[in-house]
């Protein structure tokens, strides 16, 4: 069966730093589709997150590229098995230098955290109860 990937393509200030980043948070990278110009961190199966030099990016689309540090442009959200894995992961990311948000989602079901990479992309990371996603 066909399993749909996604790849999220995000322009970079300096590739070694993020590559750096991605593998300190324990995910690897693919050489096959990396290079000077871009770096394919393997986050599952079915999702690659491409980091792409700003030069690289541009050559992509027409368009102004958004200053996360200052925009909100996306905000990318990652699945968790455990309350105790959102910890883990937005720990890991703000040991290599990303910066976490001050604000936690908690609910009886849901459990997020937030934090920003070297870049300033946001990525959310939240844990819900599977039984109420059954129903």
């Amino acid at each position: 069966m066909y399993q749909q990937m996604i790849f999220v393509n995000l322009p970079v200030n300096d590739l070694d730093a993020s590559k750096k980043f991605f593998t300190e948070l324990g995910y690897a990278l693919n050489p096959q589709f990396s290079d000077e110009n871009a770096a394919s961190v393997v986050i599952s199966d079915t999702i690659v997150a491409m980091l792409l030099t700003k030069p690289f990016y541009s050559t992509f689309t027409q368009k102004e590229i958004a200053d996360a540090t200052k925009t909100s442009e996306v905000m990318l959200c990652l699945s968790a098995e455990s309350r105790e894995k959102v910890d883990e992961l937005v720990e890991k990311a703000v040991a290599a230098g990303g910066t976490a948000s001050e604000k936690v989602q908690e609910m009886d079901f849901m459990y997020g955290r937030a934090f920003d990479d070297l870049d300033g992309h946001t990525w959310e990371v939240v844990w819900m109860d599977p039984s109420a996603i059954q129903g």
